[in-house]
């Protein structure tokens, strides 16, 4: 991907996240009210490998129990996620305040997932093939593919094509299918 488009997605990932974030804060706000008495603390923070593998704090709502591990999502039993949660995942809704990350730069709306610091493996196959050059993102190709991080060399090697095509049009292109619901999201272990 060429500066030309990068810059222009950028802008873009700006207007988006703030035109986003006024239309759906009356939504946020419920959200993070039923998330009190779902969970006691509605915002999830996780320390994610950025850009350049800068590490960043991710936002998201919580859909798991407090106690839940700070592990990858496929790592996790699926009996720590609330009924809201699940509702949350389901619409996608969860990941909605990262679009708070999008405007602090951390991330764009289109690009390969954050994934967390012991993620090693997926960490060096991302590396050798130039992801980490990008800003991570909300959604992607992975996503849509329903490709996650339990598979690192495929996710790294989806990441590295949707990356290597990625312009306006793609990037809108990819926005819509989420949208539309294409793809799972991270899975998780059924109990």
């Amino acid at each position: 991907m060429t500066k030309g488009p990068t810059f222009v997605i950028r802008i873009i990932d700006i207007i988006l996240s703030v035109v986003g974030l006024l239309i759906l804060s009356p939504l946020l706000l419920v959200i993070v009210i039923i998330g009190f008495f779902d969970t006691g603390s509605p915002i999830f923070k996780q320390t994610r490998v950025g850009r350049h593998k800068k590490k960043f704090t991710l936002l998201k709502f919580r859909t798991m129990s407090v106690e839940a591990p700070s592990v990858a999502s496929h790592l996790v039993q699926s009996s720590l996620i609330t009924p809201f949660g699940a509702f949350l995942r389901k619409t996608k809704l969860d990941e909605v305040p990262q679009l708070i990350n999008v405007l602090q730069g951390n991330m764009s709306i289109v690009g390969p997932r954050p994934c967390l610091f012991n993620q090693e493996e997926l960490i060096s196959e991302r590396d050798q093939l130039a992801v980490f050059d990008y800003r991570p993102g909300i959604t992607g190709l992975g996503q849509i593919k329903g490709v996650d991080m339990s598979t690192p060399k495929k996710l790294a090697e989806i990441d590295a094509r949707m990356l290597s095509s990625l312009n306006v049009r793609t990037y809108f292109k990819y926005i819509t299918f989420t949208l539309l619901g294409k793809g799972q999201g991270d899975r998780v272990i059924s109990d």
